[in-house]
């Protein structure tokens, strides 16, 4: 196996990393700070995707898509806080799973009602597109660093809201204590619609870069919701840091158990059974992963201790 390759599939576990920690973050917040269980999560990835599809469509713009996918699902974030999160904060868990599990079809019917059951695409734009030799002659998309270089930046600026500003303190007192932030003047209320509506929108920019790169489809975001609840799981609830570091942990194993396990395989037997049993393998290696972390550290990695 080729150092160049070896390096490209590392490029692409952070790639992939970093997507689903925008994914991850978001909902880490919600969980941590409201204490939901929000299975809708993915639809609102999937918004932003066909939000961001649309308005590339009408303009020609990415960049003015991307706003659009980010306003898009930030609104249908807030208003399903308003109108069904908002009455489920007293309810138990199966209650949450129940209404939000009802969510994801409405969200799916609704957006294959108004676009159709047909995959859309989302083009990556020129000044993008193409490839960048980086150092050992390795030949990776542009657009493909940039979407790294975009999510670690944002994990840095979300990083730094939630240390440094009024609203981070906010939200980090929330996560601990909600009823004394609530008696010492919060409104509790506006803080829930704003941390809904900013995770919503970091999981719909999400759904917008990685739609440039796969299709846009209707159901597109309950497999990624399902790594992000692993992420969240072996990072720790309500932490940014652990969405961060869970995150790459996942996409790197995901990434390179999959070639990895193929080419060990094939010292044992034929390439078409190592590539067979090497990939279910490797599909079952993130699990793995976050039932090593669990058994060491219950709490995930960064999580706080019960």
């Amino acid at each position: 196996m080729s150092i160049v390759l070896i390096a490209e599939q590392i490029l692409n576990g952070l790639q992939f990393g970093v997507m689903l920690f925008l994914m991850a973050a978001g909902l880490t917040l919600i969980f941590g700070v409201m204490g939901l269980i929000n299975l809708a999560h993915g639809s609102l990835y999937m918004i932003g995707a066909f939000a961001a599809a649309a308005v590339a469509s009408f303009t020609g713009s990415f960049i003015l898509a991307l706003i659009g996918a980010l306003t898009a699902a930030a609104i249908a974030g807030a208003m399903v806080e308003l109108l069904v999160i908002r009455r489920l904060y007293s309810k138990d868990h199966l209650d949450q799973v129940l209404a939000t599990f009802a969510l994801i079809l409405i969200f799916s019917e609704g957006t294959r009602w108004v676009f159709g059951s047909f995959p859309l695409f989302l083009d990556i734009p020129r000044y993008l597109s193409g490839s960048v030799e980086l150092p050992g002659s390795i030949q990776y998309p542009r657009y493909r660093l940039v979407l790294i270089a975009a999510g670690l930046l944002i994990a840095a600026g979300l990083g730094l809201l939630i240390t440094k500003t009024r609203l981070g303190i906010q939200i980090r007192a929330g996560e601990n204590d909600r009823e004394m932030i609530a008696a010492l003047g919060v409104d509790i209320s506006r803080l829930y619609t704003l941390v809904f509506a900013l995770g919503s929108a970091l999981a719909g920019l999400a759904g917008a870069l990685v739609g440039a790169i796969q299709s846009v489809q209707v159901g597109m975001g309950e497999p990624v919701l399902i790594l992000a609840f692993v992420v969240i799981v072996i990072g720790g609830i309500g932490s940014i840091k652990g969405a961060l570091i869970g995150a790459l942990l996942v996409g790197m194993t995901d990434t390179l158990g999959d070639i990895f396990l193929v080419e060990l395989l094939k010292l044992f037997t034929d390439p078409s059974t190592a590539t067979s049993i090497g990939s279910s393998i490797a599909s079952m290696a993130i699990y793995l992963l976050m039932g090593a972390v669990l058994v060491w550290r219950p709490s995930g990695l960064f999580g706080a201790s019960p």
